[in-house]
């Protein structure tokens, strides 16, 4: 089971190792690929006030400080082509943000580079569309790589050059998100897929100027997600959701985690079998 989880967005340092220490469980869990996820910037916060994270910088030598201190590969957002090289020295995985998912410069900028490439499924996407984000980034890594070679060998080729994606709801009217589980099947067959549980119970704008959302149907989504079969999961966590400073309603705390990712192994055995 691949696992992406952490805080949403680097509060700060105390905050960043305080969550980090409660996750060495994930890390210690031999069933596991764990990564440490946090961003150093959220770029895109609805409001001009909301907290945005200490910078390029300063976020990755925190994040460089996890990767040393504790052994944990890290994954977090890009936001601007320019900073994938300063990004792939530290995290193993890059992540294309929901909202930049088409944007070709950015992906090709990640290609270049050696880390795993995540690209989260737009709120506005067809998931079926995801196949041409996907091939942006696999003829940038191999320029021999022909549609029909993609037509016939997809998921494996994405798998081989380290080419992911993530599904995290789509929009249902305004300020709403839902889960289609058509979507995990349908993007499986370009490459291994992520269900982000937390992000899918978003309510985007929900809280007037921010974010708003309800973490209390995360365990279902998850286990809804894992029954229809998936590579793995991203669960933003904290220590305390209410004082988180980005998408705290969300968020599913660090126990609560533990817990659930008991559940998610066993349902994941199951999965495997073909139907």
């Amino acid at each position: 089971m691949i696992l992406l989880s952490g805080p949403c967005v680097i509060e700060s340092e105390a905050n960043l190792f305080k969550i980090a220490k409660e996750l060495e469980f994930a890390h210690n869990d031999i069933s596991i690929d764990f990564y440490f996820k946090a961003s150093f910037d959220k770029a895109n916060r609805t409001s001009l006030e909301g907290f945005r994270g200490p910078g390029l910088d300063e976020g990755l030598l925190l994040l460089e400080k996890i990767k040393k201190d504790f052994g944990y590969k890290i994954i977090t957002d890009i936001h601007e082509s320019h900073q994938a090289n300063a990004i792939a020295e530290v995290a193993d995985i890059i992540q294309i943000p929901a909202f930049l998912c088409r944007q070709t410069d950015l992906i090709v900028a990640v290609a270049k580079t050696s880390a795993i490439i995540n690209i989260k499924k737009g709120q506005f996407m067809n998931p079926n569309d995801m196949k041409y984000s996907v091939l942006k980034a696999l003829k940038t890594r191999d320029s021999s790589i022909s549609d029909s070679d993609f037509t016939q060998n997809a998921n494996a080729l994405s798998t081989k050059h380290g080419v992911w994606l993530t599904e995290r709801g789509s929009t249902f009217g305004y300020g709403n998100l839902i889960v289609d589980m058509r979507s995990l099947v349908i993007m499986r067959q370009f490459a291994p897929v992520i269900f982000d549980a937390t992000h899918s119970v978003q309510m985007p704008g929900g809280l007037g100027g921010k974010s708003g959302g309800d973490s209390s149907y995360v365990p279902y989504l998850a286990r809804a997600a894992s029954s229809v079969g998936v590579d793995g999961y991203f669960m933003e966590t904290h220590f305390n959701p209410k004082e988180a400073l980005s998408d705290g309603p969300n968020m599913i705390e660090v126990t609560k985690l533990k817990s659930l990712l008991v559940i998610l192994k066993e349902l994941d055995s199951i999965a495997t079998k073909k139907i």
